[in-house]
């Protein structure tokens, strides 16, 4: 960490101890309780530092990083949250699924879909200002994405640090076939509607996600780089909800239709993690 996320007002052992909690229940299958009485509803220091012991552990067991995502982005969705800022987590290898691919509903724990862009980038965002004009240079392409959250905490009932803890309630992901540049659409004028077995759940626009979903690379651009591990070329990122996020069960199939970008869609099977 450094002086930008500052130092954790948790104790090492404490710190431990919610790492162990949260990795419990993503082992067992069975969502524990929060950790919020170990790391502070706030310390953000604290919160990123059990993602990144997490994250550790993920990629000594030979899972690969794929890319990042912004959470809590939308309005709507803190609302939901009961939160007031975004956060970061990251996508690993195994999370990604493609467009019409089936999810066993077992494989993330008490699911809820969200519809956004997703960017792949083409050049890192590791120096100089990071602003929106560097931003734009290193994005490839865009995508419609569904991003399927997770919670390990029980019910999720979750403050600010719960969340970025449990690498920002991050499930699974799923891309769209149709490619576009930022020279083919605007991010920001994306309409979006995502529906379940064809009935509209949410809907939103690029406005939603931080005004601007390049705004929203630009905060996660400059905060990765802050936590020490940059955004690279290749990368995917998941630029954030476009509208509130909706439980899905076994047996759904989740459509986002996103203007420019076309549509992306996954359905939920009954089964446990593969």
């Amino acid at each position: 960490m450094n002086e930008t996320i500052g130092s954790a007002a948790a104790s090492p052992s404490d710190i431990a101890a919610a790492v162990e909690r949260l990795a419990g229940a993503a082992a067992s299958g069975v969502p524990c309780a929060p950790v919020r009485d170990l790391i502070g509803r706030d310390d953000l220091a604290a919160a990123y530092a059990v993602q990144a012991a997490l994250t550790g552990s993920r990629l000594a067991a030979g899972a690969r990083i794929a890319g990042r995502k912004i959470g809590l982005t939308s309005e709507a969705v803190q609302r939901q949250l009961g939160v007031d800022q975004p956060d970061l987590g990251v996508l690993f290898d195994d999370m990604a699924y493609a467009d019409g691919d089936t999810i066993p509903v077992g494989r993330i724990l008490q699911p809820r879909a969200e519809a956004e862009i997703a960017f792949v980038l083409g050049a890192d965002l590791a120096d100089g200002p990071l602003d929106a004009p560097q931003v734009r240079d290193a994005i490839a392409y865009g995508v419609a994405a569904l991003e399927i959250c997770g919670s390990r905490i029980a019910g999720w009932d979750i403050s600010f640090g719960d969340t970025v803890a449990d690498n920002a309630s991050s499930g699974a992901y799923v891309l769209g076939t149709e490619r576009r540049t930022l020279g083919e659409f605007e991010p920001v004028d994306v309409v979006m509607s995502m529906s379940v077995d064809g009935e509209e759940v949410s809907a939103g626009t690029g406005a939603a996600c931080l005004g601007d979903p390049i705004e929203a690379v630009v905060w996660l651009a400059r905060m990765a780089r802050d936590l020490g591990e940059p955004l690279r070329a290749g990368q995917v990122v998941l630029s954030g909800a476009l509208g509130p996020m909706r439980p899905v069960a076994a047996g759904d199939t989740v459509t986002a239709t996103l203007s420019g970008l076309g549509t992306v869609t996954v359905r939920f099977t009954e089964g446990a993690a593969e």
